[in-house]
């Protein structure tokens, strides 16, 4: 009878996407915990059975060939779903939390509001390792093998389990020193008087859309001496006065709290997108380390997020 070599199998399939993710032997061993020379060995015997070249190596970079990107999206489906029955067997069991949790956090909100929070976390659970990625960009779960991440908007794909965790509104706001320079805005058509700074990454950019408490809306298209993709960029040139600024409050919670800024145009309801949630892949959304972080960062939201 021919000898299994599956554990064997998964080994090197485990060690082949941890440098194809990294893209570097000695990054891929500091996140795994093996050393690089055990990584590379099954490496060569992975590519060595399967008969074909995964990765290109140079003495500077890693790079994934064509049968490599292919190999990588099915190897990620199996190594999931080993972390997903080793889950379950564990929650069966009654055990604890632990392995490495990979967070896909948004950019700003993420360092602002989640970063901080991580210490925390691994103090009540020791035996869980965080890896936190902070991007914009869209990030795919299923396929970049993430645990857990948290968006803001409106959430569309199907393929995950989502919880609101926080509620987020869009207000106008503005220095102290403008107001008293300028005047304070009445109207949103008095907007257009005013110097307004444009965040490029809203949708209805250069446009500022609001409603009333009485149901009338209003559409201004407004200009100013600033426009940037970068709303940490406009916040600060709103303290220092440059202009009026339509802000998302998690964004503006501290600025807004001391008084650097001051809300405009209060009556007014701007349009918004969503909320803050946070979502899992469904194959993961047993998994007690992904339970553990999703259960602990609802409990720090409630009943009102820390920006209020």
């Amino acid at each position: 009878m021919q000898q299994s070599h599956e554990p064997a199998a998964l080994a090197e399939m485990a060690a082949f996407a941890a440098i194809a993710e990294a893209r570097s032997f000695t990054k891929a061993a500091a996140r795994v915990g093996r050393d690089a020379t055990i990584l590379s060995r099954r490496l060569q015997s992975l590519e060595t059975r399967l008969g074909v070249r995964l990765l290109s190596r140079t003495t500077r970079s890693v790079s994934l060939t064509e049968a490599g990107a292919e190999f990588l999206v099915r190897v990620r489906a199996i190594l999931a779903s080993v972390d997903e029955a080793e889950a379950v067997a564990s929650a069966h069991a009654g055990g604890r939390p632990r392995g490495v949790l990979r967070l896909a956090l948004p950019g700003t909100f993420g360092r602002m509001w989640i970063g901080p929070l991580l210490p925390q976390f691994l103090a009540e659970f020791p035996d869980v390792r965080i890896e936190a990625e902070f991007s914009n960009r869209f990030t795919d779960l299923v396929a970049e093998n993430f645990d857990v991440a948290v968006r803001l908007g409106s959430l569309e794909d199907s393929r995950l389990v989502a919880r609101k965790v926080a509620t987020r509104r869009r207000l106008l706001c503005a220095a102290p020193s403008y107001l008293a320079r300028s005047g304070t805005p009445e109207t949103p058509r008095a907007l257009l008087d005013h110097s307004c700074l444009g965040f490029s990454g809203f949708q209805t950019f250069p446009a500022w859309e609001m409603t009333d408490r009485e149901g009338r809306r209003a559409r201004v298209e407004v200009s100013g001496p600033l426009v940037s993709d970068d709303a940490e960029v406009l916040v600060e040139a709103a303290v220092q006065g440059l202009g009026l600024m339509m802000s998302t409050d998690w964004l503006v919670g501290r600025e807004l709290a001391d008084g650097r800024l001051v809300p405009v145009l209060e009556e007014w309801t701007l349009a918004d997108e969503g909320a803050v949630y946070v979502v899992t892949p469904s194959a993961k959304g047993k998994a007690a380390k992904t339970r553990a972080f999703t259960d602990w960062i609802g409990k720090r939201f409630a009943p009102e997020p820390p920006w209020r």
